[in-house]
């Protein structure tokens, strides 16, 4: 589910796209996948892609997505990962790889080299 998130965030051109393991953190979910769109259109074409993908690939279904109004920061609840997708300025506000910096960190260009061949 990560790499398909990652992958369908790195195709609509969603940069600095990070992952992390929440897992011993948090009960609710096992990964945070955070990426930067640059503005409203574009963090919507990231989250309409990862959802289809995520639906088409997997058969994975969204449970939760909160935050269209304006798109500075969209939610994609998937339950085992939660997708952050953040317009610049609330990236830098919200910090959450700090705020989850005992979490470990991977980055989605390392994710898409492991994938399966």
């Amino acid at each position: 589910m990560v790499k398909v998130a990652c992958s369908a965030a790195l195709d609509k051109k969603a940069s600095d796209v990070v992952v992390l393991d929440v897992a011993e953190q948090l009960y609710v979910t096992d990964y945070f996948v955070i990426a930067t769109a640059g503005n409203e259109r574009q963090a919507q074409a990231v989250a309409d892609e990862i959802e289809r993908k995520l639906r088409e690939e997997l058969r994975v279904h969204l449970k939760g997505r909160e935050g269209e109004r304006d798109a500075k920061w969209i939610l994609l609840d998937f339950t085992d990962i939660v997708v952050h997708i953040f317009q610049p300025d609330y990236r830098d506000e919200y910090r959450l790889e700090k705020l989850w910096a005992q979490s470990r960190k991977l980055r989605a260009e390392a994710l898409e080299a492991a994938s399966c061949d």
